[in-house]
């Protein structure tokens, strides 16, 4: 009888359980501000001709077709050329193309615009009176108040592991 009692007053006192439990709470908040800069994209030097029943000159050598030769600075020489109807009184078609390249610039000044094709430039973000904070409790003051260029973000976190 004593022994069904220990075992009666073992299982209705419970027997303790382990494991482990970890809470964390985080909270953070973070402003960038964008730094000034400019992206460029160079015209590239382009040539074409194409044609049919013609014929073709550079003014020394005849059916010639023409086009880009030693590059100065980015920009290729070319070299012209004349058609004319192959046949008289021939169907002829003659087109012929060239576009010139930016100039390769050896140095550019900063604030200094180059003469490129293609420049998308951006001015620097300001903070102007945004506001970002994490309080003793936790809490995000999150503000963009008169900022330009200007990312805020806030985050809050909140885990629970039990194994």
């Amino acid at each position: 009888m004593k022994n069904s009692l220990f075992f009666l007053a073992a299982f209705l006192l419970g027997i303790p359980a382990q494991s482990d439990v970890i809470h964390t709470i985080q909270s953070s908040a973070s402003m960038t501000v964008a730094a000034p800069g400019s992206v460029v994209t160079r015209q590239a030097n382009e040539y074409s001709i194409s044609g049919n029943g013609i014929a073709t000159t550079d003014g020394t050598t005849d059916d010639v077709l023409g086009g880009l030769g030693a590059a100065t600075s980015g920009v290729n020489d070319l070299t012209t050329i004349t058609a004319s109807q192959a046949v008289e009184g021939e169907a002829f078609s003659f087109v012929n193309s060239y576009t010139e390249g930016d100039t390769i610039e050896s140095s550019i000044d900063v604030g200094s615009i180059p003469a490129y094709s293609n420049l998308t430039s951006t001015s620097a973000g300001d903070a102007g009176d945004a506001e970002i904070g994490v309080g003793q409790d936790g809490a995000l003051t999150l503000s963009i108040g008169t900022a330009t260029g200007t990312t805020i973000t806030g985050q809050f976190t909140t885990t629970l592991e039990v194994d």
